[in-house]
């Protein structure tokens, strides 16, 4: 049976055993718009941009 040339480290170590834990995308639910979206992204809900629950910015309008 092979074994390892070097030790390593805990934090590699940690990082590759949490991996296979985390999913991949995680669905959040806006608390003022009720909207789903990606998790630590910002998110466009009637013309307006919202992230953390607050207006970002809002879309500019054609006259």
């Amino acid at each position: 049976m092979p074994n390892p040339k070097r030790k390593l480290s805990r934090s590699r170590t940690g990082s590759r055993r949490a991996t296979y834990k985390a999913p991949h995308m995680t669905i959040a639910k806006d608390t003022t718009t009720g909207e789903a979206h990606l998790l630590h992204r910002a998110h466009w809900f009637e013309g307006k941009l919202y992230y953390k629950g607050k207006v970002v910015m809002e879309k500019a309008v054609k006259a």
